[in-house]
C-alpha cells in the first residue's frame, strides 16, 4: 500500500458527546461543520443530505444511535430500550434506498441487546461506531488498491456523482480508487459528471480531487457520450447504494445511462463499494425501493425557480444498472468479474471461511 496517497478529508467526526458533520449542501463555498446533540437531528441531517453517501449514512445513524443512548441514559427512564428504538426507527426512515443505513443500524441493535443499562449501552454503542468509522477508512484503502489494480495506465477515467471522503468516512469508494490509481500513475485524467440535481459532482467530487491536488475536468452529464466516444477513457467508475444478490446496482440517478453509453463505446464499467452494501436479501434490481425527492429539487437552484411557474418535476434519486452492464465489482474483500448472484454468493461465502 502506498503511503502517500491523496487522503486529507474527513466528513464525520464524535467528541464532547456530539457528532460533527460536514454540511455538504454549503460546499465549495464555504466548509462548515454542524453540531448534533440528538438523533433526531442526525435523521434530519441524512434526509435533508448534510450527509450522504451510502457508507457515510450508516456510520452517521450508528452515531445517532450512541446519541439516543446517552438520552435515554440521561433520562433516566426505566424504559430506556423503547426510547432508544424509538430514535433507530427515526433514523431508518430518513432515507429508504442505501442499505448501510438499515446494516449499521441492525449492528447497533445487535451491541444493545445484552447491555444491562442505558449507560452500559451508551459506552458500547459509542465504542462500535467508532469502530465502524475507523474500519470504513481502513476498508476503503483496501478497496481503492484492488479497484486501481484493474486500470490500465495511460488512459483517462470518468466517475459519476460523489464517491469519496465525503460520501464514507474517509478516502472513498470509487474515489477511492481513483485516487489509488493516480498516487501509482495510471489515470492520466479525471472526468466527473456534475450530477443533477444536487450537483454532487461539480460541488462535492471536483473539490475533494483539487482538495487533494488531482486536477479534474466536469462536464454536463449530456456530454458523457461526446466524451467516451472519443476513446479516451478506460473506465466508468462509480458507487452503490444498493446492490441485489444478482448484481443489479442501484446508485446516483444516471448510473444506468452511463452504463449503456459505456457498453456502447467499448469502454470498462466498475461498480465500486464495500460488501455492506449487497443486499442478499433483495434478489435483483427491481426489488430495491427508488427513493423519489421533492419536485423542488429539479425547479430550482440554489432556491431560484428555473422553470416557469406551473412545471412539474420528476425526480427518482437513484436508478438500477442491471449486472450484465457491470465489469466488475470492487470491495473491500476482492473483485467479483461480471457480477452475477453466483459469483457474489462465493464472495460471501469466501468472507465467512476466512
Amino acid at each position: 500500500m502506498i503511503d502517500t496517497l491523496p487522503d486529507t478529508i474527513r466528513p464525520i467526526r464524535y467528541g464532547d458527546g456530539a457528532l460533527y458533520l460536514l454540511d455538504q449542501r454549503l460546499l465549495p463555498g464555504e466548509t462548515h461543520e454542524n453540531r448534533y446533540v440528538d438523533a433526531a437531528g442526525v435523521a434530519a441531517a441524512i434526509r435533508d443530505m448534510v450527509v450522504r453517501g451510502a457508507p457515510a449514512i450508516g456510520i452517521t445513524a450508528a452515531f445517532g444511535v450512541v446519541l439516543a443512548c446517552g438520552a435515554a441514559a440521561g433520562s433516566g427512564r426505566a424504559d430506556w430500550r423503547g426510547q432508544v428504538e424509538q430514535a433507530i426507527a427515526q433514523l431508518a426512515a430518513s432515507r429508504p434506498t442505501a442499505v448501510n443505513l438499515f446494516w449499521a443500524l441492525d449492528r447497533m441493535r445487535e451491541v444493545l441487546a445484552s447491555c444491562p443499562s442505558a449507560g452500559e449501552a451508551h459506552a458500547r454503542a459509542l465504542a462500535e461506531a467508532e469502530r465502524m468509522l475507523a474500519a470504513d477508512i481502513a476498508a476503503n484503502r483496501r478497496l481503492g488498491a484492488a479497484g486501481a489494480e484493474l486500470i490500465e495506465p495511460g488512459r483517462a477515467v470518468l466517475t459519476h456523482c460523489n464517491t469519496g471522503s465525503l460520501a464514507t468516512g474517509g478516502f472513498g469508494t470509487a474515489l477511492g480508487v481513483i485516487r489509488s490509481a493516480w498516487a501509482q500513475g495510471r489515470i492520466r485524467e479525471v472526468f466527473a459528471d456534475e450530477t443533477r440535481p444536487w450537483l454532487q459532482g461539480a460541488r462535492l467530487t471536483a473539490w475533494e480531487l483539487l482538495h487533494d491536488g488531482i486536477p479534474v475536468h466536469l462536464l454536463c452529464e449530456g456530454a458523457a457520450a461526446s466524451l467516451l466516444r472519443l476513446g479516451q477513457v478506460g473506465w466508468v467508475i462509480v458507487g452503490a447504494d444498493r446492490i441485489a444478490a444478482n448484481g443489479d446496482t442501484a446508485n446516483k440517478i444516471g448510473t444506468y445511462g452511463l452504463a449503456l453509453l459505456a457498453r456502447e463505446h467499448g469502454v470498462r464499467f466498475m461498480v465500486a463499494a464495500p460488501v455492506s452494501t449487497i443486499d442478499f436479501d433483495t434478489s435483483e434490481g427491481s426489488g430495491i425501493p427508488i427513493e423519489m425527492r421533492p419536485e423542488s429539487e429539479v425547479l430550482e437552484l440554489a432556491g431560484r425557480a428555473i422553470a416557469p411557474p406551473g412545471s412539474r418535476g420528476w425526480n427518482p434519486a437513484f436508478d438500477v444498472t442491471p449486472a450484465r452492464l457491470i465489469d466488475a465489482i470492487v470491495t473491500e474483500h476482492g473483485v467479483v468479474q461480471r457480477p452475477d448472484r453466483e459469483r457474489l454468493v462465493a464472495l460471501r461465502e469466501g468472507i465467512a471461511s476466512r
